[in-house]
């Protein structure tokens, strides 16, 4: 089936059940799927080309939501765009995927070469004039979104994902997460990032209803509208949660009426896990996916105490195991590489023969990550393989160093990074942002009390803030660029 099936169904059933709320204004399933057929009308006789590319370089409103439902009405591929990039990183994405049209909001530049259209007045107009009851595909294998796996200059890289696809995501999303119908979830990270997106259609799907509530936002501006919206669900990114933890008790009260409170994009360490858990709501779960995959593993309230330091378990449907480097899995309790497979996961990045043969082997993706599974399933992710450190012929997984570091009380964030030395290979930085007090001899005596002398950190950098993109990741390449020669 095409994704918005499912809106048509709701719109007949509960015309009036509220689908999304902005601001105040509740936009029911009648007035949303007629708005999504509308918009899918107006492409459809804008772009006939039903292979074509559609960039939507939105700001986080209902209508980028409307606009996501409407590409996968008409059948179109959706290329997420960020808002914030810069006008060179939007052109050569855009280019890159052969994109035969942009959407986006007034007052925004022009892509040379590629039509870049702008939702004003005019656009609402002509949309509203499109015929609604065209013929629309429905077909589960029709092409439905390039979501970025890379950065956005040089040679992105991105999967080709169809509609059956995220109905697969969709369903381990009611089968090991609940999400549902019967949910009011708030949308709180970016529509470009895959998370954010993913999460506030597949409560659409099921027939619930988005609070949108997109970022910038304080903590306490955030649980006052999860209190206010009587919001069931609720999904954060790590760095997220840890401006929550900076919270007293009494502000994060709210949460702990959330049916489920869940984290991905970034593992969290133990101490984090165990302190959302008891502090802001004992219905946590996180969740390790990719863009490639979907949802992989899956960590619940009732597994932090003896599994905190890992991901979960594999969700529904999917396999996962850890391989040396002629792909032969390992037993339990070796570190390797991570590869998994199941029906939500893509096949190959699109336009792009080269990275998808590095990637998808054998039916199975490689994401890149390294990954230890103990003997009862669970997944302990220890780092990116690219960003494994060699100090002296010692394999170094930066997540130890990090976890360690994120364990003393004054801090907040920690991220570490090799720093390359000529007489050891490399040697190990850290970077960290401080909640409290501490300086970076008492940061180096504290990781040196807990790990072995080859993790402990060559030096302790304290910064204001870790670079991050918008799914919350710590772009570790950009610290490594701020390291003075040794």
């Amino acid at each position: 089936m095409n994704l918005a099936d499912a809106l048509d169904i709701h719109a007949r059933a509960r015309p009036d059940h509220p689908a999304l709320i902005e601001n105040g204004t509740v936009i029911g399933y009648g007035e949303l799927t007629a708005r999504v057929r509308h918009l899918a009308a107006w492409v459809t006789a804008r772009v006939p080309d039903e292979t074509a590319v559609i960039g939507l370089c939105l700001a986080d409103t209902a209508r980028h939501v409307v606009a996501l439902y409407a590409l996968a009405r008409a059948g179109r591929i959706i290329l997420p765009m960020d808002l914030r990039w810069s006008a060179a990183e939007r052109a050569n994405v855009a280019s890159h995927f052969g994109a035969s049209l942009v959407l986006t909001e007034p007052g925004q530049p022009a892509i040379d070469g590629i039509a870049t259209i702008a939702w004003d007045g005019a656009l609402d107009e002509a949309i509203a004039a499109a015929d609604p009851d065209m013929a629309f595909p429905r077909d589960g294998e029709t092409p439905f979104v390039l979501s970025l796996s890379s950065g956005t200059t040089g040679r992105p890289k991105g999967p080709l994902i169809a509609h059956r696809h995220f109905f697969r995501r969709f369903m381990t999303h009611w089968i090991n997460l609940g999400l549902n119908g019967r949910d009011r979830f708030v949308m709180a990270t970016p529509l470009y990032f895959g998370g954010g997106r993913t999460f506030a259609m597949s409560v659409l799907f099921s027939g619930g209803t988005v609070i949108m509530k997109p970022p910038p936002w304080s903590p306490e501006d955030l649980i006052a509208t999860v209190a206010a919206a009587d919001a069931t669900s609720l999904f954060l990114v790590p760095t997220q949660f840890r401006r929550l933890l900076e919270l007293p008790d009494a502000t994060l009260a709210p949460l702990k009426r959330l049916n489920l409170l869940f984290s991905s994009g970034a593992p969290l360490s133990a101490d984090e896990r165990r302190a959302i858990r008891a502090r802001i709501c004992d219905r946590f779960f996180e969740y390790y996916a990719s863009t490639e995959g979907g949802g992989i593993t899956l960590l619940g309230p009732a597994d932090i105490d003896g599994h905190g330091d890992s991901v979960g378990r594999p969700v529904f449907a999917v396999e996962v195991e850890v391989v040396d480097d002629e792909d032969t899995p390992l037993p339990s309790g070796m570190i390797g590489r991570l590869r998994y497979r199941g029906p939500g996961v893509a096949t190959a990045y699109y336009r792009d023969p080269e990275a998808s043969l590095e990637a998808f082997r054998h039916g199975w993706f490689y994401p890149g990550d390294l990954a230890e599974i103990d003997a009862t399933g669970f997944v302990s992710l220890k780092g990116r393989a690219k960003d494994m450190i060699i100090r002296g012929g010692i394999n170094i997984y930066p997540a130890d160093v990090e976890a360690t570091l994120t364990a003393h009380p004054a801090v907040a964030e920690a991220a570490v990074v090799g720093w390359p030395s000529r007489e050891f290979g490399e040697e190990i930085a850290a970077f960290v942002r401080l909640s409290g007090s501490a300086d970076e001899a008492s940061l180096i005596a504290f990781a040196a009390a807990r790990l072995a002398r080859a993790k402990w950190p060559r030096a302790v950098f304290i910064v204001d803030d870790l670079p991050k993109n918008s799914a919350g990741k710590v772009l570790k390449r950009d610290l490594a660029a701020r390291l003075p020669p040794l």
